[in-house]
């Protein structure tokens, strides 16, 4: 029995999320049949975490464990010669036995992009919440520095999270700048993340930025723990999962 480990990349955009369900396509059920056709035995690929339908990954983090004489290249082609063109496998690597994709995570870096403008995109509109009206970009960064630190993050928690606790630790929160990409790029890390967590957060980073928050309100809305002094859910296809860090 081997263990392997998988950095996949993926469009999330005809995707009902990450995890097999009854029914809809997922990525990692678009895996586990690729791995089948190699293997001619079921394997189950487990990831560092969820993502939800429409949410897209850069640097998605997986395992699986069979019985095999394949090496990681091997996997490494077969695999990207076998998923439809919406997954890449960008790298394949033989792990100890203990490891595990989950479990072993230490931290995570989601970004989120906005376009802000008055004109919608017609070419990279599943990539980015189209926002008309102009938003306060350092209203926004003070918001978000209120974040950083270990803090129960409740507020911005939907219900079904899959979790004993509410608390995370949030190393960075920051807004980046991109003399080549107009679009606005929030950036946040931590050791871990509620359901629909970051897309909360931006929700009401964004309820800042238009002048319907004062900045330091984020800290009342940390520790009211109540989701509904939080703003909207941001929609899904301006979040990207970049990396997984063990």
């Amino acid at each position: 029995m081997q263990t392997f480990k998988l950095i996949v990349e993926y469009d999330g955009t005809d995707f009902n999320g990450w995890q097999i369900q009854k029914t809809g396509r997922t990525i990692q059920g678009q895996i586990e049949k690729a791995l089948f056709t190699m293997t001619r035995q079921p394997v189950r690929v487990t990831g560092s975490g969820r993502t939800d339908a429409g949410v897209h990954a850069l640097g998605q983090s997986a395992h699986f464990r069979c019985q095999t004489r394949l090496t990681p290249d091997a996997f490494f082609s077969g695999l990207n010669s076998l998923l439809p063109e919406d997954i890449v496998i960008r790298s394949c690597t033989r792990e100890s036995e203990t490891f595990h994709a989950r479990y072993d995570a230490r931290q995570k870096t989601y970004r989120y992009y906005i376009l802000n403008r008055p004109l919608a995109l017609a070419i990279g509109r599943h990539y980015a919440w189209h926002i008309a009206k102009p938003i306060d970009i350092e209203a926004m960064a003070e918001a978000a520095r209120h974040l950083q630190g270990t803090h129960d993050f409740a507020a911005f928690e939907n219900t079904g999270s899959p979790r004993s606790h509410s608390i995370r630790t949030v190393s960075a929160a920051r807004f980046l700048t991109d003399e080549n990409n107009p679009q606005i790029i929030f950036e946040i890390t931590a050791d871990g993340f509620l359901r629909y967590m970051v897309r909360n957060i931006l929700g009401t980073l964004v309820e800042t930025g238009l002048g319907r928050m004062a900045p330091e309100q984020m800290t009342a809305i940390l520790d009211s723990k109540d989701r509904g002094r939080a703003g909207a859910t941001a929609p899904a296809r301006g979040l990207f999962l970049v990396d997984v860090e063990y």
